[in-house]
């Protein structure tokens, strides 16, 4: 099939997430040729309207004529995550690949069985894991099947965000601030995506988790503002990660790797995009110090995620993510969310 050929529906409601930002994606890539639009709600329609133009085919408030009358290729989802399991199972039981926001779901235990599904019917599961596609960390993965850092001893994660955001009336009423709606905080909406960067770049997996979570703002929260993780993953490495909204704006990130090979040292934030966000050193190349690289003037955000998805959903090019990686994921941080409950390390997926 000719990926311009692509029919692809928006299924979200009143609430998803980053909504204008798949819209915007969905409107320019050449890979889809129709967008329908389901919400229940009808909340969207008039943004969908305006920023999809003549590219969309149709609005739904009703799920099954959705499935009936568009016949989609393939889904994005923007669901709140209580709300999505059951309605990306019914996209998979239409043999409709899926994009997905993350977590969408509040226990890995509601996504295993979805991965199961996909690979069954050989349905592609896709995350919103965009920053897998930016050019440090392209640069990171030349570097790692270089040598650099080898064989991994430890690693370094941390993520913050504002903490100003948790302040406010309106994100104290919203479901981002209900673990019940949400599954978690700061770690499952922000902190995840750099948890997945490193299973990404290592090829690691983690075999046990454990630390703490909850609320150091002192904010009203049905969710934590800050976790701190300790990890083992299954090649023997140790990891931590900080995870939290700490900031009055921005963000602050950071990845370290440290092995046999040498060390490897990004970030992407600092209250705002680094230019140079990545450094290294080689062991085997020490005259030449610590290097460093430049961040190119490339297209960033979402448009090249979404984009990368339907390419793959159109057999043109390999998955970007694979659901198996996706679950990886989840399940560790949901296996640290039971561990800090109770003060004792968890194995992802038992």
């Amino acid at each position: 099939m000719p990926a311009t050929d692509l029919s692809v529906a928006l299924v979200t409601e009143s609430g998803g997430a980053h909504l204008e930002a798949y819209l915007e994606a969905l409107r320019d890539s050449p890979e889809c040729s129709e967008v329908a639009v389901f919400d229940a709600s009808g909340d969207c329609f008039p943004k969908a309207r305006s920023i999809l133009g003549e590219k969309l085919s149709a609005v739904f408030q009703d799920f099954d004529r959705l499935l009936a009358v568009a016949d989609p290729d393939i889904a994005l989802v923007s669901l709140v995550p209580v709300n999505a399991p059951p309605l990306i199972d019914r996209l998979l039981e239409a043999d409709c690949h899926v994009f997905t926001e993350k977590p969408a779901c509040l226990r890995a235990a509601d996504l295993a069985p979805l991965v199961a599904k996909a690979e069954e019917r050989k349905l592609h599961l896709f995350y919103a894991f965009a920053n897998r596609l930016l050019p440090a960390v392209g640069k990171m993965r030349e570097l790692i099947a270089s040598g650099i850092p080898g064989e991994l001893y430890g690693a370094e994660i941390h993520f913050t965000a504002d903490q100003t955001r948790v302040r406010s009336d309106a994100y104290q009423k919203s479901w981002f601030a209900d673990r019940d709606r949400a599954g978690g905080g700061h770690l499952v909406w922000l902190g995840i995506h750099w948890l997945d960067l490193l299973l990404h770049l290592t090829g690691s997996r983690v075999v046990e988790v454990g630390g703490f979570a909850g609320i150091v703002g002192g904010q009203p929260l049905k969710i934590e503002d800050s976790a701190a993780l300790v990890m083992k993953l299954d090649r023997g490495a140790f990891a931590t990660m900080t995870s939290g909204y700490y900031l009055d704006r921005g963000y602050h990130s950071h990845l370290r790797l440290w092995g046999s090979g040498g060390w490897i040292e990004y970030a992407e934030h600092l209250g705002g995009v680094v230019e140079t966000p990545l450094r290294w050193y080689a062991n085997a190349d020490a005259d030449a110090g610590v290097q460093s690289f430049e961040n190119p003037d490339t297209p960033r955000g979402y448009t090249p995620w979404v984009r990368a998805c339907l390419r793959a959903a159109a057999g043109e090019e390999p998955a970007p993510i694979t659901g198996r990686e996706a679950l990886a994921v989840i399940e560790t941080i949901y296996a640290f969310y039971e561990g800090a409950k109770t003060g004792q390390f968890r194995r992802p997926g038992a």
